[in-house]
C-alpha cells in the first residue's frame, strides 16, 4: 500500500533531510545563501543578490577574525574592526562580506552592523533589492583610510 510506495519514502526521506538542512542553517554563524560573487562592471568583483531581499532583511550573517600586524590604511580587503578613528583593530570577515563594493549612500542598498565584542557581523537591506541587483554599501572608513582615497576622488 502507500506506505510502501518508493517514491513516497524517497519524498518523506528527501523532506526530512531538507528540514535538518533549514535547521542547522538557522543556527549556523554563517549565512550567505542570498548572495553571490561574480565579476562587477569595474572589472573586479562584486557581490550580487541571488534572489530577491526586502528591506529592513538580513541579507548575510557572519564572523569576523581580528588579525595582527596588518595595517587596514593600506590593505583594502580587511575591514574596521572598532568605532575608533583612526582605527587600529582589522578583521576579515566570512562569506561574500569582502565583495561587497562601496558607494555613496543615496547608492548604497545595504549596511553593515558589527558587533565587535562577538566578533560577529550582520549585514541588512535597506531598502528592496532585485535578485541580480549589486549589493553595496558605504565603507565604514572610506573617508579616512589611505587604501580607499581613489575612491574619493571618484565618488
Amino acid at each position: 500500500p502507500e506506505a510502501r510506495d518508493p517514491s513516497l519514502i524517497t519524498t518523506r526521506m528527501s523532506m526530512a533531510r531538507s528540514r535538518r538542512a533549514l535547521s542547522t542553517l538557522r543556527n549556523s554563524m554563517i549565512d550567505c545563501s542570498k548572495v553571490h560573487v561574480r565579476p562587477d562592471r569595474h572589472g573586479g568583483l562584486g557581490a550580487f543578490a541571488a534572489c530577491n531581499i526586502a528591506s529592513g532583511e538580513v541579507v548575510e550573517k557572519g564572523v569576523a577574525r581580528v588579525l595582527t600586524n596588518v595595517d587596514g590604511n593600506e590593505n583594502p580587503y580587511v575591514f574596521t574592526w572598532s568605532d575608533e578613528v583612526p582605527n587600529e583593530h582589522w578583521a576579515v570577515g566570512s562569506g561574500c562580506a569582502t565583495f561587497y563594493n562601496t558607494c555613496g549612500h543615496e547608492e548604497a542598498n545595504t549596511i553593515v552592523e558589527r558587533d565587535f565584542d562577538k566578533n560577529t557581523f550582520q549585514i541588512f537591506a535597506t531598502r528592496d533589492i532585485q535578485e541580480g541587483d549589486e549589493l553595496r554599501h558605504v565603507y565604514k572608513s572610506k573617508e579616512w583610510r589611505n587604501c580607499f582615497a581613489s575612491l574619493n576622488i571618484i565618488m
